[in-house]
């Protein structure tokens, strides 16, 4: 008899539990119920989508000058092509174009650098973006300047006025929304009651209501010799608003953060700012991670509503370009463009937010 006391190499799995086979099994197909409810949902899928990449892709019209272009019966991209320098800039001067488009590059470099790790001198970038250039992007949009001239707010409009309330908003509301979450739980009973009355006033009005305000009746508070522009109140409003909504968020993420990390601060002979902005401010703005970029997503999409009080931003310059009689009937491409753009936005801003979320993870749940 011979014995082999080789091992033997190991089989491979069964085809039906490894694979895409086995995918299938285990996510799509593994109950009775998860079964019907795969075939109900590919069967509506497939009734839907078909069609809808028909209409959109398959027999769309792209090139063209007019509506007499649009003859295949699918969607009419040439609207969004011939009206696209309207939907970017607004009623913008087109020989300025390019100060717009100056500000976009320089902005995209400065987030590429500020994203990208390896990049030398990040903190000195991101303080450039948050101080410098909001200065270079005013004297370049509105001129007055090193010979630029000077073109008047209610010509901005379409993406770039969308992107400029979003930007101004995101940025400001941040460190407002930090010290009214921070005067909230603070121990002196003024500053605490100003700030919790202030957070529960601007939550309990809607948004058209406070950019009706700061349209109508902030330049009655306002001095005489002042006079505050359309899209100056606006960014007021708005910024104020979504400052209350931050300051819950950041609030939360105080809150979360153990008594003990208080207390290692206080024994460490802390001052209350060294304590807050070394010890428990980065630890509560990591974990509410989730919760902040919720609230500039919504805050992003809540933009649109300024056409309310005469400013076009992305929306009403497409709503807008619908009344036009030359292209009337053709609304269904132009809010899909909308919704497209606000989409790429949105989602770029919550893949970076979960980027953020993986790489700061350090088992903070787990800390007694």
């Amino acid at each position: 008899m011979i014995i082999n006391d080789k091992k033997l190499p190991d089989l491979p799995p069964p085809t039906s539990t490894s694979g895409p086979i086995g995918w299938l099994r285990n996510n799509l197909f593994d109950t009775p119920l998860n079964s019907i409810l795969t075939l109900v949902i590919g069967y509506l899928l497939v009734t839907n989508l078909v069609p809808l990449i028909q209409w959109a892709f398959i027999d769309a019209d792209w090139i063209g000058d007019s509506r007499d272009a649009c003859t295949s019966g699918g969607a009419c991209w040439v609207f969004v092509s011939v009206r696209l320098n309207q939907f970017l800039y607004g009623f913008y001067p087109e020989s300025e174009y390019w100060r717009i488009n100056t500000l976009f590059v320089l902005l995209g470099l400065l987030l590429a650098g500020m994203i990208y790790e390896k990049t030398p001198k990040r903190g000195w970038i991101a303080l450039f973006t948050l101080v410098v250039f909001p200065v270079i992007a005013y004297f370049m949009l509105h001129g007055g300047s090193f010979g630029l001239p000077v073109v008047e707010t209610h010509k901005w409009g379409g993406l770039t006025l969308t992107l400029v309330l979003a930007l101004v908003g995101i940025v400001a509301s941040l460190p407002i929304g930090v010290m009214l979450a921070l005067g909230r739980r603070s121990h002196m009973p003024i500053v605490r009651s100003f700030c919790t009355i202030f957070i529960e006033v601007w939550r309990g009005v809607p948004l058209i209501t406070i950019l009706f305000m700061a349209s109508v009746m902030l330049p009655l508070f306002a001095p005489e010799e002042i006079d505050l522009d359309k899209l100056v109140r606006a960014l007021i409003g708005i910024t104020l608003f979504q400052s209350a909504y931050m300051a819950e968020v950041i609030r939360a993420g105080l809150q979360a953060i153990p008594k003990g990390q208080y207390e290692a601060a206080d024994a460490m002979g802390l001052s209350y700012w060294k304590k807050m902005g070394l010890i428990i401010l980065p630890q509560a703005l990591k974990i509410v991670i989730p919760g902040i970029v919720n609230t500039f997503i919504a805050l992003f999409k809540d933009t649109s509503l300024v056409l309310i009080i005469g400013l076009f931003d992305l929306l009403a310059i497409v709503q807008s370009a619908l009344a036009d009689p030359k292209w009337l009937g053709y609304s269904t491409e132009g809010y899909v463009f909308v919704a497209f753009v606000f989409w790429v936005f949105c989602f770029a801003m919550s893949r970076y937010s979960q980027y953020l979320e993986r790489k700061l993870h350090t088992g903070h749940g787990a800390r007694q």
